[in-house]
């Protein structure tokens, strides 16, 4: 905790240990229910709320963290130490309990003590941030050591004024979470709001006043006028001896997809990928030999939301991927989707950008002057396209598409003027998505800042400085923060002497008879 030059007079800098027991014990409790806390129980948000396991006193290990009622317990080890999993106990069985070994228990010397205010200090950056800094052990699984939390500084206020920052703090902490609340139930907002966009792009209604006014060609002529471009590219290929699209034209002839009824504007037309696309190619399924640089492979988790990225890809040979992409090398433009693990993924190959296709993916190949690479990719980001494709999927654990599913999935096809129209409305109304988010984005992180700003101005005492003005009386002489020390060491002292045996006790012996 970060400490002032000049901390308010009646305030007293202090060590954890001087003001709380670190890990106390329980005596023999045998016959009594308890709550158990493993560590998958502990709490994660600010208020700490404990949940716990009944259990039987003599059924709990007696290696376990002993707690009670009016404790305060938390995590020393990483990540949950980091996270501030922590909690003040309440509301368990008979008022005691026992949980991971993992976890600290801080119990306050005397009622003087605010365990609120504990709570707080150990859920403030300084603590956190200072315990992490102080962990020992292997990476992975780091500690907290005791000694640190036991000499771990803190400011201490008179009790009064421990009351006060407490209902300060409560007062003041609830608003952000309630700000904060309202702030994370908007990313779930914007992607309604994106999802109802793609639903009416779709389906015609983004464009539907815009058609009224801007007579076009049937998106039949569209696939009609494809086709024939598409078989005279073909039929090239062919004469220069490519075995792969001559399987691809045969493949394209017996092509005869199941297409939906529903309706659509009139200009419109249900077809699927292999009837609209230049080429539809599967990958090389199988796993490619890996090296630490060259060309990129990605994989099916380095696409999502309509979106290839590089971060993630591995690196193959030039060698390795002349062969897995000899029957198509993905182009800027392509769309790459996935058939499994996860199904339903696509994202657009960028502009010049080499890269290869891993296990599990396909590679769909527009004819730009026909159908609109972008049009497409909305239309597989749509709801509308997914529950279609879910009921293709084959597979009782993990959900699949088989190559031919793949190639028959069905989508609604506008002319291309109206295709570039819808892209350009979509892409405009997702920008604005976009900015809103990115706002949240920086409101969350105000917010989020804003807890532990208030938790420093009320340790370094601005937040209560009107108050002690207010009421001098409580928190002067035997009611400042250095005359609750004295009485803790007063109490403490007093309990060491009590259990400590007499000289004539130490020194019975039992006669027999």
């Amino acid at each position: 905790m970060k400490k002032l030059s000049l901390l308010p007079e009646s305030w007293a800098s202090v060590s954890l240990t001087e003001v709380v027991a670190v890990n106390p014990k329980h005596k023999d409790l045998a016959d009594q229910v308890a709550g158990f806390v493993p560590m998958k129980l502990a709490p994660t948000d600010f208020n700490g709320t404990l949940h716990y396991e009944e259990r039987q006193w003599d059924k709990i290990k007696k290696g376990y963290t002993h707690f009670a009622t009016g404790d305060v317990i938390f995590a020393k080890v990483t990540p949950c130490f980091e996270n501030g999993k922590a909690a003040i106990v309440k509301d368990i069985p008979n008022g005691i309990g026992a949980g991971s070994t993992e976890f600290y228990v801080l119990r306050p010397a005397n009622n003087d003590i605010s365990v609120d205010y504990i709570f707080s200090v150990i859920k403030s950056y300084e603590f956190l941030h200072t315990g992490a800094e102080n962990m020992t052990g292997a990476v992975g699984l780091r500690r907290v050591p005791k000694k640190f939390v036991e000499a771990f500084k803190i400011n201490l206020p008179p009790p009064a004024e421990q009351k006060e920052i407490v209902a300060q703090l409560d007062k003041l902490l609830a608003q952000v979470e309630s700000t904060k609340s309202r702030l994370d139930a908007i990313p779930a907002i914007l992607k309604r709001f994106r999802q109802s966009v793609l639903s009416a792009a779709v389906s015609g209604k983004l464009t539907e006043e815009w058609r009224k006014y801007h007579p076009q060609q049937n998106a039949k002529f569209i696939l009609s006028e494809l086709a024939k471009q598409r078989e005279s590219i073909f039929k090239k290929e062919i004469e220069l001896g490519n075995k792969e699209t001559k399987r691809l034209l045969t493949k394209i002839t017996k092509h005869n997809p199941v297409l939906p009824n529903s309706g659509l504007p009139e200009s419109w037309v249900w077809t699927s990928f292999m009837e609209s696309m230049e080429r539809v190619v599967d990958c090389h399924n199988k796993t490619a030999p890996y090296l630490d640089q060259g060309v990129p492979l990605i994989r099916t988790p380095d696409i999502r939301d309509g979106v290839i990225s590089l971060k993630g890809a591995k690196y193959i040979s030039q060698e390795t991927y002349d062969y897995w992409s000899r029957r198509c090398p993905p182009e800027s433009g392509d769309i790459i989707f996935t058939r499994e693990a996860p199904m339903g993924e696509a994202g657009l190959v960028p502009a010049e950008t080499v890269l290869c296709m891993g296990q599990r993916m396909m590679l769909l190949r527009p004819m730009n002057e026909f159908i609109s690479p972008n049009y497409v990719l909305l239309n597989i980001l749509s709801l509308n396209f997914q529950e279609r494709m879910n009921k293709n999927a084959i597979g009782t654990g993990v959900k699949h598409l088989r190559v031919a599913d793949v190639e028959s999935l069905p989508y609604p096809l506008a002319p291309i003027e109206e295709q570039t129209e819808i892209v350009r409305r979509v892409e405009e109304l997702f920008a604005y998505a976009d900015k809103v988010e990115a706002q949240v984005n920086a409101a969350q992180a105000r917010v989020n800042n804003l807890t532990q700003s208030i938790l420093a101005k009320a340790f370094s005492g601005e937040l209560t400085a009107k108050w002690r003005e207010q009421n001098p009386d409580l928190i002067t002489g035997e009611n400042s923060a250095a005359a609750l020390l004295e009485k803790i060491k007063d109490e403490r002292a007093a309990l060491v002497k009590k259990k400590k045996p007499t000289k004539n006790n130490s020194s019975r012996k039992t006669v027999t008879k």
